[in-house]
């Protein structure tokens, strides 16, 4: 296995940073792209070690930072970059994904992928459905506790004081800090009403679609994965016994195995690349 550190240029002309994570035989293999939620962060937790056992899969592991996630010395997992996460949208975002991809696809950091799938986390999972919607160089997505609303990420009542005080803070229990976001990501759902519109773009895909949600998420509550279900039928659906946001995972997790409850969900994410890759 090897893992390799990359820098791109984002949105806002902000950096993202890269990580991939190759099996030993780095050609003509699949790639996997993760994309993280909301106060999430590539070095999260569990994330190496999901990268791991999808290297050990033969399956190529790409996770990076978002431009704008609040988090500017990579090597930390201090929010040290609030002034960042504040500007943040969620067009920012898919202009990163994008770029993500683009640096992908451009053939000089590894060979071109045979295939690519997304997997989003949380918040990742709805910007993930939307830009697998429009960009032909997806061929599948994975959701894992996605949001099917951008709009059910914060209270409906909150926004009549978001617009007043033109910011609105998110508190994080982990770090103890209140996390500001402008009012300029209302301002870019109100903009772009049908492009953010998760739950439209779930019903067009037709490319391999995977529905991955706890039924113990307190967070993101498994309704909002039945409701992109239900704008897609296609999809496949599969509740985790027991699970929470995070599938029982933490940040910092200092166990070398996953969770009973990750490992069964990234088996079963594995599983369905590789399905779609048999000839």
């Amino acid at each position: 296995m090897d893992i390799a550190n990359h820098t791109i240029t984002g949105a806002g002309a902000r950096q993202i940073a890269i990580d991939v994570i190759s099996p030993a035989s780095g050609a003509d293999i699949p790639l996997v792209i993760f994309v993280h939620g909301f106060k999430g962060f590539k070095d999260w937790g569990t994330h190496q070690l999901v990268a791991s056992k999808f290297a050990d899969a033969g399956i190529r592991f790409l996770k990076f930072n978002f431009s704008h996630n609040g988090i500017r010395d990579v090597a930390s997992d201090t929010f040290d970059d609030l002034k960042g996460f504040a500007e943040n949208t969620f067009s920012k975002e898919l202009y990163d994904l994008h770029h993500v991809l683009s640096f992908a696809c451009s053939g000089k950091a590894f060979p071109l992928p045979s295939a690519i799938f997304i997997i989003g986390h949380s918040l990742g999972g709805g910007v993930s459905i939307i830009q697998a919607s429009e960009d032909k160089r997806v061929s599948g997505v994975i959701t894992w506790a996605s949001v099917s609303n951008f709009r059910k990420l914060w209270p409906p009542q909150a926004e009549v004081l978001w617009r007043q005080q033109k910011v609105l803070y998110f508190p994080n229990a982990r770090t103890n800090q209140e996390m500001p976001v402008n009012v300029s990501l209302l301002e870019d759902l109100d903009a772009y009403p049908e492009r953010l519109d998760i739950q439209k773009a779930a019903s067009s895909l037709t490319k391999p679609f995977f529905i991955v949600h706890g039924d113990a998420d307190t967070t993101v509550p498994l309704a909002q994965a039945e409701q992109l279900h239900h704008a897609n039928p296609n999809a496949e659906l599969f509740v985790v016994p027991d699970a929470d946001h995070v599938f029982n995972a933490k940040h910092p997790w200092l166990d070398h195995h996953l969770p009973a409850e990750l490992d069964l969900v990234v088996q079963k994410s594995i599983d369905f690349v590789l399905k779609y890759l048999k000839p």
